[in-house]
């Protein structure tokens, strides 16, 4: 078996229930993650896109035969690896099979070696069908305007896939996060790569804003409309009209008004203050908070029509205690953009010091590491690790936590490195097996977390 190659989920599908038993015994005991159906329909369910394994299905099956079953699938993705099972009656059908698109076939009975091989070659190509796509994405997303989310751990992959599905979609987004994190870069992402990108995006911090001012800056107003409206104002929601609304810290947002703000969503119209017109609207809605919504609406400090409404679409950001690995990547760009704007050298960090930031806890998520690489840049290495902030928590530590904590961040390095794949991760860190599932018990990490190619 190739190092190169990853464990892929599989799909099975297979209508004697004996053989669909033998076959998922068989994977699993290649450490491969097998999903069985009895039916076509039933796994058709299961597939998407985006899906990223391998689908094997026999091809003599009541109700959706295999071939009817693939060509579903090419209407779904035509890069999604079909390997066809047949019994010798059925070479014609599977011939037929892999001239409209079927990855292989193989004829019952089969060699277990002679089945893995093809899977592996399967899912190499499905691999690769990802990482072209995900090219021309990142490509797209690096050389157009706007903010760049960078990173390559698993849980960054994740949040692109995401901004890249529903960066067109009209739904209205709300968006998760600790503070530092970076909601309004996400916002901005969203709406620089979408088609809306050319009309206005319209930023609001509702914890910024006063609440004697927040209904008029939001609604706008009518000249007379109360004390000091000398003159007829735009609201910031009809000024995004075409583009997109950010609504951070949403949280904020006084009662009052939002019952105006679920009315504007349900309707797409807005009344400004002293006005008996509507304006109607053409925007996307883009909210974001640091606080759990769902648990402020259970407890009233939040509506629960206003939460329901906003959360069509949810992305949380991760903060950086959970994606380490891409400390080195930030650093760079943080410490270059420093050294540029400031017309001073950049230094290049030591492996130390590196591995000094990865068990920092970052309190302050990606704000604080940014923070830190303008400090590195104006005032030297030594002044900005003095900080605090940076020293205390390692000083608390005893060496048993703070080796435990290195050991960790090594596992977690050669588990996004090999995405999942333990026999590579063995053979680097010359572990036995049952020793790193241990260790990875103990560190809390899942395989199936670094194993996506999506």
């Amino acid at each position: 078996m190739t190092q190169s190659t990853s464990k892929c989920p599989i799909i099975l599908v297979d209508d004697d229930p004996d053989i669909l038993l033998s076959l998922q015994q068989t994977l699993s005991l290649e450490d491969y993650d097998c999903q069985g159906f009895e039916s076509a329909l039933d796994a058709l369910n299961k597939i998407d896109r985006y899906w990223p394994g391998v689908i094997i299905t026999d091809i003599n099956m009541p109700y959706m035969n295999g071939l009817e079953f693939l060509r579903a699938i090419q209407s779904i993705d035509p890069q999604l690896q079909v390997i066809v099972l047949t019994g010798h009656g059925d070479i014609e059908l599977a011939v037929k099979a892999m001239r409209e698109g079927a990855y292989d076939f193989l004829e019952k009975p089969f060699a277990t070696r002679k089945l893995i091989e093809v899977i592996e070659r399967a899912a190499d190509k499905r691999r690769l069908v990802f990482e072209n796509r995900d090219l021309r994405d990142e490509l797209a997303a690096q050389s157009g305007p706007g903010p760049r989310i960078l990173g390559q751990s698993p849980a960054i992959r994740q949040l692109k896939q995401v901004l890249n599905r529903i960066k067109d979609a009209p739904a209205d987004v709300l968006i998760h996060a600790e503070t530092g994190c970076g909601k309004d870069l996400v916002a901005r992402f969203l709406h620089d790569h979408s088609h809306r990108a050319k009309a206005p995006f319209v930023a609001i911090n509702c914890g910024a804003i006063p609440e004697a001012m927040i209904e008029s800056e939001l609604f706008g107003h009518e000249a007379g409309a109360f004390t000091g409206a000398n003159k007829k104002r735009i609201g910031k929601i009809a000024y995004a009209d075409g583009g997109t609304l950010f609504l951070d810290e949403i949280e904020s947002m006084p009662m009052a008004l939002q019952i105006k703000l679920l009315r504007v969503l349900e309707e797409r119209q807005v009344e400004p203050l002293g006005s008996n017109k509507v304006v109607d609207l053409n925007i996307r809605v883009i909210a974001a908070s640091k606080v759990d919504l769902l648990k402020l609406s259970q407890s009233d400090d939040f509506r629960n029509d206003l939460y329901y409404r906003l959360n069509v679409v949810q992305v949380s950001i991760p903060p950086l205690r959970e994606r380490v690995e891409d400390i080195p990547l930030l650093l760079e760009n943080f410490m270059r953009v420093a050294a540029a704007r400031y017309q001073l050298p950049c230094p290049e960090p030591s492996a130390q010091r590196i591995a000094i930031l990865k068990q920092h806890p970052w309190p302050g998520n990606v704000r604080e590491l940014r923070n830190l690489a303008e400090r590195w840049i104006l005032m030297g290495e030594s002044t900005a690790f003095n900080d605090e902030t940076h020293s205390a928590q390692t000083k608390q530590m005893s060496l048993q936590e703070q080796m435990a904590r290195f050991e960790k961040t090594v596992i977690q390095d050669a588990l996004n490195t090999h995405r999942g794949r333990l026999k590579p991760i063995q053979q680097e860190l010359d572990l036995a097996r049952k020793t790193l599932y241990e260790k990875m018990k103990k560190y809390q990490l899942e395989k199936q977390d670094f194993k996506t190619d999506a």
